[in-house]
């Protein structure tokens, strides 16, 4: 059952469910907003209760549903929703309820809702591609956003019927991502529309023979987090990865394993980008000779011994095609240094000496190994810029740490030639 509204250390979510297809997957949203201790009110317009009953939301939510204004009429429930509410998400958000809200109507529960709160407000659409690309449409969500609303991307792929094309509602997962990232006091800000963002992420996997590789404890989390958030805030992102994990939404993916694909993939995309987050932890040797077939124990192909030879360093080559013009010269390189420490330097230490090396602008510094960092939802750290600047990144989510990088490098686009984010923020 829901966690109680009446404590105040519990989270109130409303979650509206406009009339479409994709309102099923309401229901998976309600479900991890629920686990997450969150107390939810689900506010269907009549629309959606045609795809699914309220009994449905009932359940999951362990609150009472309804649609229309003069429900519960003694609480004032169609001012009492908005004004309680610490967020307010609507999933799917249709043509028809995007343009309601923007015009600023209130005749039903739900856009009363949105009239009232004053709370974060999160609209995942979905509709068919030429309902999404219409004028109208964009015009609305314009406006919405203008309003301070956030209007996440939708995702693309298949429709109803054969239909396949942007317009698709992004999975219950990605938007209880941004959902959660804004309970805890993370913004999204509309401030990377029109900017092209690559991200790389994961671990690369250096072939050894037809089964076996080399790699590291990467899981992918930090850098997908950036490219999700990245997107949210209105980026065009390139994600260039070998991990595993589910492509965020709105997010062009390139799958990769080793460093040398890794590198081609991303210098390939750097060439039109603004920004290029470097979070992908990569191998620093692969071996020399990879065998046709698998090395058995016992055998001829026995190995006495595998030799390796030095990947190259992609960040240091970034740097160096910007200084070519082969990526833009305005392109702001962030990299990631993923240290330990040790008889020579502390993680700090080890991060400040690479950023030097590196000649990148901004350098995210975090301690890694077993049980730490790789793997793991939190992340903590330092941002580190070219002038000397420090920002300690408190232990956070991965979410929350993709913000605050992606705040250092919107500071650092904006400020005049020469000056650094941290100069900005002293």
């Amino acid at each position: 059952m829901t966690p109680s509204g009446d404590d105040q250390r519990v989270k109130r979510v409303v979650v509206g469910v406009g009339g479409g297809i994709a309102a099923y997957k309401a229901c998976a949203l309600i479900r991890l907003l629920t686990e997450s201790g969150c107390h939810v009110d689900v506010v269907p317009t009549e629309a959606a209760l045609r795809f699914v009953g309220s009994a449905t939301f009932e359940a999951l939510s362990g609150n009472p549903v309804s649609t229309g204004v003069f429900s519960d009429v003694p609480s004032v429930r169609h001012v009492a929703l908005g004004q309680r509410a610490d967020l307010v998400v609507v999933a799917p958000a249709t043509a028809d309820l995007l343009a309601r809200a923007a015009s600023g109507r209130a005749d039903d529960l739900l856009t009363s809702t949105l009239l009232t709160a004053r709370c974060p407000v999160l609209l995942a659409p979905a509709m068919h591609t030429e309902m999404w690309e219409h004028p109208a449409t964009r015009r609305n969500v314009d406006t919405l956003r203008g309003d301070g609303i956030l209007v996440m991307p939708p995702a693309s792929g298949r429709l109803t019927g054969a239909d396949t094309g942007a317009g698709r509602l992004p999975e219950p997962a990605d938007i209880a991502r941004l959902a959660r990232l804004l309970l805890d006091g993370g913004g999204l800000p509309w401030d990377l529309a029109g900017k092209h963002v690559v991200v790389t992420s994961g671990g690369t996997r250096e072939e050894v023979d037809p089964v076996r590789f080399l790699g590291n404890r990467s899981s992918g989390k930090q850098g997908h987090a950036i490219a999700a958030v990245a997107a949210a805030r209105g980026a065009a992102v390139t994600l260039v990865t070998s991990s595993d994990l589910p492509v965020p939404a709105a997010v062009d993916a390139v799958h990769i394993d080793s460093a040398l694909q890794l590198r081609e993939h991303t210098l390939r995309a750097a060439a039109r980008a603004d920004v290029v987050i470097k979070a992908a932890a990569v191998a620093d040797f692969r071996p020399a000779d990879v065998a046709t077939s698998k090395l058995k124990k016992g055998s001829d192909s026995e190995p006495a011994e595998i030799r390796l030879v030095r990947n190259p360093d992609i960040l240091a080559d970034l740097v160096a095609a910007r200084g070519s013009g082969d990526i833009p010269a305005g392109c702001v390189l962030v990299g990631f240094a993923a240290e330990t420490g040790d008889a020579s330097g502390s993680v700090l230490e080890h991060g400040r000496a690479k950023l030097a090396r590196k000649g990148c602008d901004l350098l995210v510094v975090n301690e890694v190994g077993r049980d730490t960092t790789f793997g793991q939802d939190v992340n903590g750290g330092w941002i580190l810029d070219a002038a000397g600047g420090e920002v300690l990144l408190e232990q956070a989510s991965k979410d929350l740490i993709a913000g605050r990088i992606l705040d250092a490098v919107v500071a650092m686009s904006a400020a005049p030639t020469g000056r650094t984010a941290a100069d900005r923020t002293d």
